[in-house]
């Protein structure tokens, strides 16, 4: 790894009451449809790969931000994916439908479809995906892993997803790896999805670590040569595992990870007003780290600082971080504290002009971003093991 951080530069406190429609939201339901429709007409994340024809007719449909009624016309367009057997589609649209977090009825039988979507579109993969099932406290955790044809010794990466990512798109985004030799292994963040944990809480990697365990105890995978990706509450998780796994982990990328400033309480109470993201933001954090009001949820948030739990200082694996400097989720300050945190060189992929995740609306998207600085950085660290 490089020897130094090398910046490559690509170009109200207090409340206690539950929030609810327009404030939970962060926009009114116009101002949602507009958003909405003008990221599905740049295939912007979170409606990447949905038609903006589609999208339209769904946004037509709703006439408040009632969260069954939002999943419902969604579903409405996956059920008639589904109908023609187009597997890929309909699980876009039911993952849309459950977005960003299932907290409503009509939200989880959307994303049950979109599980079940997902799985059929997925027996198309040669050698088949493989569903893991690892026992974790009482539950299990589930995660999808892809393995080169006659795997033998090979390299193997771990990638988390986000807040509202899920497994489904991770395996899907670095899934093509085995097609380059690497095993691969999706996962969905402690507190979200599959991920065997009710709720995010320090502590809860160790469902993360208890999947390693899993990995390296399979004999085609090089146990010198795994490496871990996380991307935004993912990246949280990478970076507690390269301080708690760094014996395991030859490398790990941190994609915008949430790392002390993000968990204030000054900036939890502040979630409402974000616009970067699409909408739901408090209420998605609300599922996952626990809570009902703003002030249940700044509590909760607090104990997940790095700094406050005393992660910062200690060695780690070699790291990437990536992040935009003008990112509303995770503050850049964030990202700064992290380079300059304990003793381990750490390279560091900053866009001036990116938001959440180091995206731009025009020329730095996430495919871009994955292919153009997450893939090389990987291989490369792979391939330097391997000597």
């Amino acid at each position: 790894m490089r020897a130094a951080v090398t910046l490559l530069l690509a170009g109200v406190l207090g409340s206690a009451v539950a929030i609810d429609g327009h404030a939970q939201s962060g926009r009114t339901l116009e101002e949602l449809k507009a958003e909405a429709q003008a990221r599905a007409d740049r295939n912007a994340y979170p409606l990447i790969g949905l038609k903006p024809d589609e999208v339209r007719e769904a946004l037509s449909r709703l006439t408040s931000l009632d969260r069954d009624e939002w999943a419902a016309s969604w579903s409405q367009i996956g059920d008639r994916y589904m109908a023609k057997k187009d597997f890929h589609q309909a699980w876009l649209y039911y993952s849309f439908a459950r977005w960003p977090v299932p907290n409503s009825p009509g939200k989880q039988r959307a994303y049950d479809k979109a599980l079940e979507a997902y799985l059929a579109y997925a027996k198309k993969y040669d050698p088949p995906l493989e569903v893991l099932r690892v026992p974790y406290e009482g539950s299990e955790v589930v995660g999808y892993v892809r393995m080169p044809k006659g795997a033998r010794h090979v390299p193997f990466v771990v990638a988390i997803s986000g807040l509202d990512s899920r497994k489904e798109e991770m395996i899907e985004r670095f899934g093509p790896l085995a097609e380059r030799g690497i095993g691969v292994l999706a996962l969905d963040s402690p507190g979200t999805g599959q991920s065997g944990v009710t709720r995010a809480a320090p502590g809860t990697e160790k469902s993360l670590s208890k999947v390693l365990d899993v990995v390296l105890a399979r004999p085609e995978v090089d146990q010198k040569r795994v490496a871990l990706y996380g991307g935004s509450f993912g990246g949280y998780w990478a970076t507690i595992m390269a301080v708690t796994e760094k014996a395991r982990l030859k490398a790990v990328v941190a994609q915008s990870p949430p790392i002390h400033e993000t968990f204030s309480r000054e900036r939890t109470q502040m979630l409402v007003k974000n616009r970067e993201y699409l909408f739901d933001y408090a209420p998605a954090q609300m599922f996952t780290y626990g809570g009902t009001t703003l002030e249940q949820l700044a509590e909760n948030k607090e104990r997940m600082s790095l700094k406050t739990r005393g992660l910062l200082d200690q060695p780690m694996a070699p790291m990437l971080v990536i992040g935009g400097a003008l990112d509303t989720q995770v503050p850049i300050a964030d990202v700064d504290l992290l380079l300059r945190s304990g003793e381990t060189p750490k390279d560091a992929w900053v866009h001036p002009a990116g938001g959440h995740m180091g995206r731009d609306a025009k020329d730095w998207r996430d495919p871009v971003i994955f292919r153009r600085v997450t893939t090389p950085w990987l291989l490369r660290a792979l391939d330097e093991n391997a000597n």
